[in-house]
């Protein structure tokens, strides 16, 4: 058991972006990280749910597709030597009598770190449903509530109910290789980026995408696995019919914090109370970054969580070496470490 004994700086839990932005800002602190995640790979929601979707709001990079943008986050971290335990969740944290935090896996991995960064997204999740019936019997045939390739929705009539970011990008993305695309939302006014609702206004202007507002979905036709319509319905019961191949439901994700919930901190709505300037929980020396985090006006944006991360970096090498002064210098005037 032994080799399951491990001793650290900083334990990050999370390896999806924000995690793996922590890792690079506690090395560039000189402070080691133990990194684990209940995915048997890094990139969390990015890498396992949306490797293909466009990325809009990363400075520097106009567009980046989920899976570049974790590969290039993972390469910044690797200098630093992370230690990733994947596969695993963290389901039990006791303090020490030495205060620091002993973290015990789902696989009998135990780390003592001194300080816990808390970045896992949305917790453990899964897709919110439509209230459809006979809805399993499509499921991973013709309703994907994820898009992990483009190419299996090239040439087919594809159906996406939602009005948020998800609904509005793959919208935009899916109308360049699909025979036709509808987006049902059961307002006319979409919850996306105002530049992309933009694009897609343009789309439908265009005769390229079909706006199917205000209406939510009704009812499922097809078999085998497989629709051929997807009926929508206006609130006043007016039904109309979408041929279709393939139906995207982009709701969201349903959220469950799992033990973490059990940990003593303090929880609002399913999210971590953190204070906003150093993004502290209630408990010394751990912190909370990316969506998990709560605090009033929080934007929920992957560059937020990155600058969250920054945060609680600086702030966990202030309790790592409290006797030790530090001088902060830009990344453009602090040199990185070789790598190995």
């Amino acid at each position: 058991m032994v080799d399951y004994l491990h001793q650290t700086d900083v334990a990050v839990i999370g390896a999806g972006p924000v995690g793996l932005f922590t890792v690079f800002e506690c090395g560039m602190m000189k402070l080691k990280c133990h990194v684990i995640d209940t995915l048997d790979i890094v990139g969390g929601q990015c890498a396992a749910l949306y490797p293909e979707k466009p990325i809009y709001d990363i400075p520097g990079f106009p567009k980046v597709m989920g899976q570049e943008l974790i590969d290039n986050l993972k390469e910044q971290a690797d200098p630093f030597e992370p230690v990733y335990h994947l596969g695993q969740q963290v389901i039990e944290l006791q303090r020490t009598s030495t205060d620091r935090w002993r973290l015990t896996t789902s696989t009998g991995t135990t780390i003592v770190a001194k300080i816990i960064i808390i970045a896992a997204g949305a917790g453990a999740f899964g897709p919110n449903r439509p209230p459809l019936d006979g809805l399993e019997a499509f499921e991973g045939k013709s309703i994907f509530y994820y898009v992990k390739s483009r190419e299996d929705f090239r040439g087919k009539r594809i159906v996406i109910a939602g009005g948020g970011d998800s609904a509005v990008d793959w919208a935009l993305s899916l109308s360049e290789i699909a025979d036709h695309v509808s987006v049902v939302h059961r307002r006319a006014k979409f919850r996306a980026a105002p530049e992309s609702i933009n694009q897609l206004t343009a789309l439908a202007n265009a005769g390229k995408i079909d706006l199917i507002t205000p209406y939510q979905l009704h009812s499922l036709e097809g078999v085998g696995g497989r629709i051929s319509a997807v009926n929508v319905a206006t609130l006043e019961g007016e039904i109309k019919s979408l041929p279709a191949d393939m139906l995207l439901p982009f709701y969201g994700l349903a959220m469950d914090l799992g033990p973490i919930a059990t940990w003593g901190l303090g929880i609002d709505n399913k999210h971590i109370s953190v204070d906003s300037t150093t993004m502290a929980t209630n408990q010394p020396g751990i912190f909370a970054v990316g969506d998990i985090g709560s605090y009033p006006h929080k934007m929920k944006l992957i560059l937020t969580g990155f600058s969250e991360a920054a945060q609680a970096a600086h702030q966990a090498r202030a309790l790592v070496y409290p006797d030790e002064a530090y001088h902060f210098e830009y990344s453009t005037t602090s040199g990185l470490p070789a790598s190995s």
